[in-house]
């Protein structure tokens, strides 16, 4: 028991310098002066976003530059989003939409989404958009300069999340406590070990003469966590990436329910500890009940270890722009929901069955 204990606060003690690195070198997309004159292509795929898609595209319209294309791909929705986008698309010449002529044996629905919008694309850089995404369209040009500042072919997000219900309280905020006590992301740019990789499908901005050359929807065509693929493929060929967080010009209500939270999360939480179940059991392990054997062997340390736990809620929460007192209270249900992702995780890798939009994604 004493050495779970030792090895309960040295598994702490990483995430502490690991949340305090991101509070440190937080990186930031500073307002510049500088104007930007090249054609940007922001690509929106969607299916069944009647509820979003009229949100984005007016954050979008609100941009007085010319030198923006929004193409929406409508990906057999059943619902209004169609109509809606055509109605933009009337109101704003920047804005067209084409449609999906049925997803081709071997695609999962967004890569096959992105990859066509992508062919239709014409920009000199590619700005994939989730419909669900807020954006102050300021960021644009802004999160353009950045790339070419540091000589990017990527540059992704983690948008500061909206959450609205219980159950989204209870579950959202994982992503960000996990994403930022395991990785400093000042390494996604300036390591060259492909483990130091993150990115987020809910916004990924491409030099578009690397995407074209490369093709990485079609490269990762099948794989239901293609952000984080994408991301480590670019690394593994030294090309230089980025991902941020904490930014409040960019938001996005993730999930509308605990059950979407639990779904999603459940279809890529593995991706975080490298597609390894055991690193994420043992992640939980040790940072839901590490205070057990540290209690029960070593109680003379087990304020400092709670004080340590405070301090990595204070920070995470802080850097991703979350309700600091939301994240100490509801840290224990966080661990709760953890659990139950995981589970249904090992569930979906063993029956290969997963409905995401109306789709299995193992089919």
């Amino acid at each position: 028991m004493v050495y779970l204990a030792y090895i309960s606060i040295f598994c702490l003690g990483i995430q502490l310098i690991n949340v305090v690195l991101n509070a440190i070198f937080r990186q930031k997309i500073n307002i510049s002066d500088k104007e930007n004159n090249e054609l940007i292509s922001v690509l929106i795929p969607v299916r069944n976003e009647e509820k979003n898609i009229s949100y984005l595209l007016s954050d979008l319209q609100k941009t007085n530059t010319s030198n923006l294309e929004i193409i929406v791909f409508d990906d057999e929705s059943a619902d209004n989003t169609s109509k809606i986008a055509k109605g933009f698309a009337k109101q704003d010449k920047r804005i067209s939409i084409i449609h999906s002529e049925g997803l081709p044996k071997g695609w999962l629905g967004k890569n096959h989404a992105c990859y066509q919008l992508a062919q239709k694309a014409t920009g000199k850089y590619l700005l994939f958009l989730d419909a669900d995404v807020r954006i102050n369209t300021s960021l644009i040009p802004e999160v353009v300069y950045y790339l070419k500042k540091h000589n990017l072919s990527l540059l992704s997000f983690f948008p500061t999340q909206i959450q609205k219900t219980f159950g989204e309280k209870i579950s959202v905020p994982l992503m960000n406590y996990i994403l930022l006590t395991i990785l400093p992301l000042i390494f996604v740019r300036t390591s060259p070990f492909t483990s130091h990789a993150a990115a987020n499908g809910q916004f990924m901005l491409f030099d578009a003469f690397t995407y074209r050359k490369i093709q990485p929807h079609k490269m990762f065509k099948d794989f239901a966590v293609e952000d984080i693929a994408i991301a480590r493929f670019f690394k593994k060929q030294k090309l230089k990436i980025a991902c941020l967080t904490g930014e409040k010009r960019i938001m996005c209500r993730m999930y509308s329910s605990y059950k979407e939270a639990v779904n999603g999360f459940s279809k890529n939480v593995f991706m975080f500890f490298g597609n390894k179940p055991v690193l994420a059991v043992l992640f939980w392990l040790f940072s839901a009940i590490g205070f057990v054997p540290v209690l029960s062997a070593i109680s003379q340390f087990i304020a400092y270890y709670f004080l340590a736990l405070v301090v990595i809620l204070l920070v995470y929460s802080s850097v991703s722009r979350q309700n600091i007192g939301l994240s100490l209270i509801l840290f224990p249900f966080h661990m709760l929901v953890f659990m139950r992702i995981i589970a249904k995780a090992l569930l979906t890798m063993k029956y290969k069955r997963l409905e995401w939009k109306e789709r299995n994604i193992y089919s």
